[in-house]
């Protein structure tokens, strides 16, 4: 009696299991672009992010023309390579979003974003204005979460402060940031349920509301994952 049992009921289980997995293989979580301005403590807040939550989000590297700063690592922080290369794939349409900035070339390519999404999980997006605008035209969808200084001011403040620019660099980046406020204002009137913008005035109070931002779609990741391993590896 058992053996029928089993024998009609284990490809059941199989089948089942199949088809879960499959469902959570499909599954693609929806990309993040953070946005904000040079000195608003973007980049800090992302590698906090992706060192609590490093199962869960993956960092889209970037191309660029521009070399390396020091400590920086080629696949790591950027993919460095020539403005050819980069005008020969943005001509064949691999590029998601491009920019230039003090010369050099930056983009997001396809493939970046892809591999991310591929291993389910979150992909993190980090690019400018001009990148965000690109964006915006394609059917990325993405959650969109913009950073920003508490004022003008204060960031300012923080980019002296680094003393790794020029003068001219300082106050082009000045000029970059107040259209970048001036952008982010226009979003927190139009009152996007997509969109949010986080004031980087103290990292901890602006790391926990970015936390609490993308805390549902981590619930989510976290939810599939612990389903998958109970069917690969039930207790």
């Amino acid at each position: 009696m058992f053996s029928v049992v089993r024998y009609r009921l284990f490809p059941r289980i199989a089948g089942f299991i199949h088809s879960a997995s499959h469902r959570m293989a499909d599954y693609r979580p929806r990309p993040c672009v953070l946005c904000g301005p040079s000195g608003s403590g973007k980049s800090t807040l992302i590698k906090r992010l992706m060192e609590e939550y490093k199962d869960y989000f993956g960092f889209s590297v970037s191309h660029t023309t521009r070399k390396p700063r020091p400590g920086e690592q080629d696949g790591v922080h950027y993919h460095y390579t020539t403005r050819e290369w980069i005008e020969n794939a943005i001509k064949n349409d691999e590029f998601i979003e491009t920019a230039e900035f003090s010369a050099n070339l930056y983009g997001t390519s396809k493939k970046a974003v892809q591999d991310v999404l591929n291993n389910n999980k979150i992909c993190i997006l980090d690019i400018d204005l001009q990148g965000v605008l690109q964006i915006q035209k394609t059917n990325l969808k993405p959650i969109y979460i913009f950073i920003k200084p508490p004022n003008m001011e204060v960031l300012e403040e923080r980019l002296r402060n680094r003393k790794t620019d020029t003068e001219e660099a300082i106050q082009r980046r000045l000029d970059i940031a107040r259209r970048e406020m001036d952008y982010i204002q226009q979003q927190k009137e139009l009152s996007n349920s997509d969109t949010h913008i986080v004031v980087n005035d103290d990292v901890e109070i602006a790391y926990e509301k970015l936390r609490g931002i993308l805390s549902s779609v981590l619930a989510t990741l976290k939810d599939l994952k612990y389903k998958q391993k109970s069917l690969i590896d039930p207790p």
